[in-house]
Formats: C-alpha cells, sequence, structure tokens
C-alpha cells in the first residue's frame, strides 16, 4: 500500500513494521527515491516522554558516548492471541507459526536507535538473533482444542520461541540487544535503556530511572531533567497529547509532528530508510536464529549516506505552526 500510495503521487505513512521482507524493504527505500515522496513508519514510542527526554538528553551529551543501548516488546499477549475476537483472523497467532525470530522489533529499536545516530552518523552493522523453545504457544492450542474444535487447526504447529534476543553491533562499535516476548507471564516492558560514559537510563519495567554514577536520580531530581531536557516538541504539545489520549499521548505527539513537517517541506523525524533498516530486523532475526545464532549483516540502505546524514532534528525550527482545533 505504501509503495502504491508513492506510485500515486502521495506521501505515505505505514504502520509497524514497513515490511517483513528483506526485499520489500528495499522497494520502500527505491520507491521513495525514485518518486521523491516520503515514507515514514509510525513508531509512536519514539514520541513517548521519558524516550523524547533521553535523546534530548544524548544529544546534549548528558550520558557521555553511548556504549550500549536495550529495547524490546515484553508483553503479555497470551490470551488475546487465542481470543477469537480478539484479532481478523487470528491474524496474529498465526504470525507466530513457523517464523522463529523477532517479529515486533521496532517499539524497543526506535527509540534507541535515534538516541544511537543509526543512520545519522552511525550504522547497524551485523547482528546474531537466539530464541528459546515454545513453552505457552502449543500447550495452550491443545488445551483450547478439548474444549473448542475451533482450536484445532492450531494444534501441533511449529511456534516461536517464548523470548527472542538479538543483539546488534554497530559500525562504530556500539552494541544494542532487542527482546520480543509475548507468551510469558511478565510485567509490560520495552526496556528503553541507555548506558553511556556519563550516564545511564533505563524506563521499563517501571520506574522510569536515571544516574550519574552509583545512584538513581532523585524524584525532584528527574522533574528537573524534564524541565531542562524535555524538547520543544513536548513543551509545544505534550499536555495536549496527554488529554487527547493514544498511549498516553505519544500517538497525538507522533501525528501532529508527521503533519506539521509535512505543511512545512520539513525532512520526518522516521525517513525510508528508517523504516527499512527498523523493519529488517523481522527477517535478518529468523535468518540468524536458524543457522544456530550465526552472524548476518545488516543492509546500508542509506548507500554509505549514514556517514554524513545529519542527526534527527530535534527543535521546531520552521516548522511549529500547526495548530490544533480544541476538542470538547
Amino acid at each position: 500500500m505504501a509503495v502504491y500510495a508513492m506510485e500515486h503521487g502521495k506521501h505515505a505513512a505505514t504502520e509497524v513494521p514497513a515490511a517483513l521482507t528483506l526485499e520489500d524493504c528495499w522497494k520502500l527505500v527505491e520507491t521513495s527515491e525514485k518518486t521523491r515522496k516520503h515514507c515514514m513508519m509510525l513508531e509512536n514510542c519514539c514520541y513517548d516522554f521519558f524516550e523524547m527526554l533521553t535523546l534530548n538528553m544524548a544529544r546534549n551529551g548528558m550520558f557521555g558516548e553511548l556504549i550500549h543501548a536495550e529495547g524490546a516488546y515484553i508483553h503479555n499477549l497470551l490470551g488475546l492471541n487465542f481470543d477469537k475476537n480478539g484479532y481478523a483472523d487470528m491474524w496474529r497467532l498465526k504470525e507466530n507459526i513457523n517464523f522463529n525470530g523477532n517479529i515486533y522489533p521496532t517499539h524497543g529499536l526506535g527509540p534507541i536507535a535515534q538516541c544511537l545516530n543509526i543512520n545519522r552518523g552511525d550504522k547497524m552493522d551485523y547482528l546474531v538473533s537466539m530464541s528459546t523453545n515454545d513453552f505457552h504457544m502449543a500447550h495452550e492450542a491443545e488445551e483450547r482444542a478439548k474444549k473448542d474444535d475451533f482450536y484445532k487447526q492450531f494444534v501441533g504447529k511449529n511456534y516461536r520461541g517464548n523470548m527472542n534476543t538479538t543483539t546488534i553491533r554497530t559500525a562504530k562499535g556500539k552494541t544494542m540487544m532487542l527482546q520480543h516476548d509475548v507468551t510469558s507471564p511478565r510485567i509490560y516492558s520495552r526496556i528503553h535503556l541507555l548506558s553511556g560514559t556519563k550516564g545511564f537510563a533505563s524506563k521499563w519495567p517501571e520506574p522510569e530511572r536515571i544516574s550519574f554514577g552509583e545512584e538513581w536520580v532523585t524524584e525532584d531530581g528527574l522533574k528537573k531533567l524534564y524541565d531542562t531536557y524535555s524538547p520543544p516538541i513536548i513543551k509545544h504539545v505534550g499536555e495536549i497529547g496527554k488529554k487527547i489520549g493514544g498511549h498516553g499521548g505519544m500517538d497525538f505527539i507522533m501525528d501532529w509532528r508527521l503533519i506539521d513537517c509535512l505543511r512545512n517541506g520539513l525532512p520526518l523525524d522516521q525517513n525510508v530508510y528508517d523504516a527499512a533498516s527498523w523493519s529488517c530486523i523481522v527477517p535478518l532475526s529468523k535468518k540468524s536464529v536458524s543457522k544456530k545464532s550465526g552472524s548476518v549483516d545488516v543492509p546500508d540502505f542509506t548507500r554509505g549516506a549514514w556517514t554524513s546524514n545529519a542527526p534527527v532534528n530535534l527543535t521546531l525550527d520552521g516548522g511549529g505552526n500547526t495548530t490544533v482545533r480544541s476538542v470538547k
């Protein structure tokens, strides 16, 4: 749909991931370049308040040189995956069959990729990926099939392992760790961990924490950091986002920013190269798992431009003039 839209003169915004194969990742990039149309993957977690705070802090050197970062999608969806009314035609459960890898990496990856300036000063070089066995889904299918014949179609299938862990090394020698687990009984977590030469930050599982040594910053200290380092977009529409909602307001902030950039002819915070490189973790993690966690190269969708691309602009320069209708 994104390719079709660009081929017909429209900018495209797509849900996550933007593509499921390397071929389609390249197709998005090449179509965007050919048509000169934007293609943005709507990775809303990049606009969460703590993620925006730590991005601006990293940009201002508060963590020193970032060395390592972690992200995840850990969310107990076992019941929802098997719910007949959960997802159309049981698509999310079917996604977990015959695909052993990280099938939903971008919520954790997007924010830390921006903090590490991936595609804008650094790039993902190669990855290794490992999965556990499945300890939940096959058993759940068997138990449900005993009471409901509908679930017999899901018995005996080759389900993805509970936990997938993917580690990535960048061209500049940084490391990233991604995890995916949607079946274990765990507290929700996207991790969002940044480790640098001068500081450390982590949000999930809650509470969010920052340190510049061996002790956490106090609650008052954290508030001062928010007041000082929340980027202009948060100060401009953050409170409106909270009132309107949508994953705590980050959906609204993302939509407002996309519209404001398009109206003012500004580069997007997440472009087609980000969409491709963040999405390609899906097929590459599967390939690595199938090779006993062998290393797999990550394509450079920027074709070398990562060395000179400017980091994401955290100002509202040239924009910020998109108004918001009052909501009663």
